[in-house]
């Protein structure tokens, strides 16, 4: 679905972080903010993505286009004084950054290594909190972050297995920043949306038999679109939402009314 033009973001300036491609969630709200007047930054992990990234920031018109590694606070503060010499100052994060090793996410969890438990929480959870710290001297009086969870954060998903665990620190992290930041009129909220056909999302085991148990039995009959988390990512990150920090708001048909997925 194709949304009009509108002015909710008219000259916000903001950090898009985790674009992989044109079916990413990030990639859709990224469309979305443009489309309602933001300037973008688009991040992306390591140059090997450049490639991919710099024709996406073409096509929205990103002002800036940055490598930023966020397992390493170096790379983490480049990119935000890269930002900072460009702009000054910004409005919006939107942090979509999570990983885990492939094979971690298929049977229990007891299949998680040492190794892989750190690098999940470090990527998926602790990088929001660095990125906002790291961005603390940039943000506007009424900016906006958000990050992106999921359900199996708190109800046991098959196969989510340490991307759960991951998710549930991430919310916390959401929580605690909103209480922190908050009254430097800094707001902090999570998405949490229902499974989408990502990238990201086909590495899960049985994702597929996911994706049909949720059109089957969501409340609207359908899948959850990256369109849909985009609508509520544009609210979020624009004035209307200036009373709404701390929280974590589903964006899944309201498959989460009907309690925790079964074994699949």
């Amino acid at each position: 679905m194709s949304l009009p033009q509108n002015t909710l973001l008219s000259g916000k300036r903001g950090l898009i972080m985790g674009i992989t491609n044109e079916r990413s969630i990030a990639y859709e709200i990224a469309k979305q903010a443009a489309a309602a007047g933001a300037e973008l930054c688009l991040t992306y992990a390591h140059e090997k993505l450049a490639p991919r990234l710099e024709p996406i920031a073409k096509e929205l018109s990103a002002s800036l286009c940055l490598t930023c590694d966020v397992s390493d606070d170096a790379a983490i503060e480049k990119t935000m004084a890269d930002v900072k010499a460009a702009w000054g100052n910004i409005d919006f994060i939107v942090h979509a950054i999570a990983f885990a090793h492939k094979d971690e996410l298929r049977g229990g969890i007891t299949n998680t290594t040492r190794e892989g438990f750190h690098l999940a929480m470090d990527v998926s959870a602790y990088s929001f909190l660095a990125v906002t710290k790291a961005a603390l001297p940039l943000l506007n009086d009424g900016a906006s972050l958000i990050t992106l969870t999921y359900l199996g954060s708190n109800k046991v998903v098959p196969n989510y297995n340490i991307m759960g665990v991951a998710k549930a620190a991430l919310e916390s992290t959401t929580r605690y920043l909103a209480a922190e930041l908050g009254p430097r009129n800094i707001r902090v909220n999570a998405l949490s949306a229902g499974p989408i056909n990502t990238l990201a999302a086909r590495g899960i085991g049985g994702f597929n038999e996911m994706l049909a148990h949720h059109e089957r039995t969501a409340p609207l009959r359908r899948l959850t679109t990256q369109e849909d988390v985009a609508g509520a990512a544009l609210y979020f990150l624009s004035p209307l939402s200036q009373g709404v920090t701390g929280e974590v708001h589903y964006i899944d048909g309201g498959a989460n009314t009907l309690g925790p997925t079964p074994a699949l």
